[in-house]
């Protein structure tokens, strides 16, 4: 079935189309959410998020881009929303006073490039690592990019250009000599 006939179903109240549908995006909704926070717990929370929003507004999808594309576009705002939960949650948890006593944690010089490529990541600025992650990872072009983030394409352009600069510099010591 096409995504089309699925969302009739759901809007008709068949909830194995539902079912179908979750089934059919949720990998890839999973996967985009996953590598912006870059926790497991987290990504599957923001993307069940996603679907209970996406569901909830199905009625008002206006089929004016892909039924993945608007998903993605509920998932980053799921994302945004969520990290700003997180970090003030986060922020909460432990004192200053408390943090001074942990103890801080040792790198060693045996780093492998992937886990270091997804820490680069991570270290990335939201606003560069989304762009980075839709672009060079989910294969979405600019105009796709734009209209998810609501940011002019020549923006996601130059956001793309800073995020993989900083990811070069980032990973500098596994280029060759």
């Amino acid at each position: 079935m096409e995504d089309n006939a699925l969302i009739a179903g759901v809007l008709a109240g068949d909830r194995r189309a539902g079912r179908q549908l979750y089934d059919r995006h949720a990998p890839r909704v999973y996967r985009l959410v996953y590598r912006l926070v870059g926790d497991e717990e987290l990504a599957r929370e923001f993307t069940q998020d996603t679907f209970v929003k996406a569901f909830s507004r199905l009625e008002g999808f206006r089929r004016e881009c892909a039924l993945s594309t608007w998903l993605h576009t509920i998932a980053l705002s799921m994302v945004r929303s969520g990290m700003r939960r997180v970090v003030r949650w986060r922020t909460r948890e432990a004192e200053l006073v408390e943090a001074a006593d942990l103890p801080t944690p040792h790198r060693n010089g045996d780093v492998d490039l992937r886990d270091r490529l997804a820490t680069a990541l991570e270290e990335l600025p939201e606003k560069f690592r989304t762009v980075v992650v839709l672009h060079d990872v989910e294969g979405y072009t600019h105009q796709e990019i734009a209209t998810m983030t609501g940011v002019p394409e020549g923006t996601c352009k130059t956001r793309l250009a800073n995020g993989r600069a900083k990811l070069r510099e980032s990973l500098a010591v596994f280029a060759p000599e």
